[in-house]
């Protein structure tokens, strides 16, 4: 509605006049409603398209999460699968003795339930019975994790008299894989594997654990892996960057990363607080058509500063394959013996055609 009124010249107003601006405001209020049901359909799918899942389809409507029916929607009428049928092959066909093949490598417990003469006396009658060949089947039992503490003593003496007097002498014993800690090998192969190969996080490990009567906070958990990799994985993963070194051609390259809360201290230039910091992960590799075993190793850097690469490759003698990234291209100049190849794949993108070389429109 264009006019406003006052309260004196509605007072002056017919009825039929009135009748026609309520019946006006009536239009706009729906309109209204409608274009507000809009924008909230409009906000909801923004929210969807920004927080919702991306890499996973759900069957279920958007915006329910089916937690309680996963058995039911899966479950189906089908028979029962044999024990020749559990561990599941890529094969169309079963071939006799398969199932062996198939269990091979799984200890097996031999269970025989067996009649004793006695049973078979008594039952069919003495002398009135003979075996014959008895049924055989498997079942797949599954263990759970068992955790076990292992209490160790270690014998210790001392001298009394002699040339050894007053030292001591310890009963060998085995390595701590950490100095001063309960852990084990075992319990941290597990710990990461549940970690890293089956992204499972601290927290749910620690539930895990409590469930079990295994008191391990994720705190705990978390100074270990640290220590660990330390300890560990650091030496191996320079020995293999060593290694790759040794190769007469490499390969490297690097891609973004958004990282949450990873403000530097040290850094004058870190954007405090920024919730989206971009940092950088280089990935280093042998060459595609090398004849060794593979090597491929990641860094983790916080810029694509050329000084990372100037020190990872700090006295190569090889060729480095990479793309147009200027940082590359100053290792040529300032490492003696590292010749810059770079991919043909990125080659057309630098070529510049001239405007007389361009068909005309």
């Amino acid at each position: 509605m264009s006019d406003k009124y006052a309260a004196d010249e509605l007072n002056n107003l017919s009825r039929e006049q009135m009748m026609n601006i309520i019946i006006s405001l009536q239009d706009q209020v729906t309109q209204m409603n409608l274009n507000m049901e809009h924008l909230i359909e409009q906000i909801r799918l923004a929210d969807q398209y920004r927080f919702g899942r991306h890499t996973e389809r759900l069957d279920e409507i958007a915006g329910q999460m089916n937690l309680f029916n996963e058995v039911e929607t899966y479950a189906d009428n089908s028979d029962e699968p044999s024990g020749e049928e559990v561990i599941i092959t890529a094969r169309k066909k079963k071939k006799k003795g398969q199932r062996d093949d198939d269990f091979k490598d799984l200890p097996r417990e031999a269970h025989d339930h067996r009649l004793t003469d006695e049973q078979l006396d008594e039952f069919f009658g003495k002398d009135c019975w003979r075996r014959i060949k008895p049924d055989e089947y498997i079942r797949v039992r599954c263990q759970p994790a068992a955790y076990t503490v292992e209490a160790h003593s270690v014998d210790v003496a001392v001298g009394t008299k002699g040339d050894h007097q007053d030292e001591f002498l310890r009963g060998d014993r085995p390595k701590d894989l950490m100095r001063n800690s309960v852990a084990t090998p075992s319990l941290m192969a597990a710990i990461m594997n549940t970690k890293y190969v089956n992204s499972n996080p601290l927290y749910r490990i620690e539930n895990e654990f409590d469930r079990n009567g295994v008191h391990i906070s994720r705190q705990t958990m978390a100074n270990w892996v640290i220590r660990c990799s330390k300890q560990y994985f650091e030496p191996f993963i320079e020995r293999l960057r060593q290694e790759l070194l040794k190769r007469d051609v490499n390969q490297a390259d690097e891609t973004p990363v958004q990282v949450i809360n990873d403000n530097d201290p040290d850094d004058p230039n870190d954007r405090k607080g920024s919730p989206g910091h971009k940092n950088f992960m280089w990935v280093h590799r042998s060459g595609e058509l090398d004849k060794e075993p593979p090597i491929v190793l990641y860094e983790y850097q916080r810029t694509r500063h050329h000084r990372y690469p100037l020190e990872y490759y700090s006295g190569y003698k090889g060729v480095l394959m990479t793309d147009g990234l200027q940082q590359y291209h100053l290792l040529e100049k300032e490492l003696e013996g590292l010749t810059s190849a770079n991919c043909w794949a990125h080659y057309p993108r630098s070529i510049v055609i001239p405007d007389e070389c361009l068909c005309p429109a």
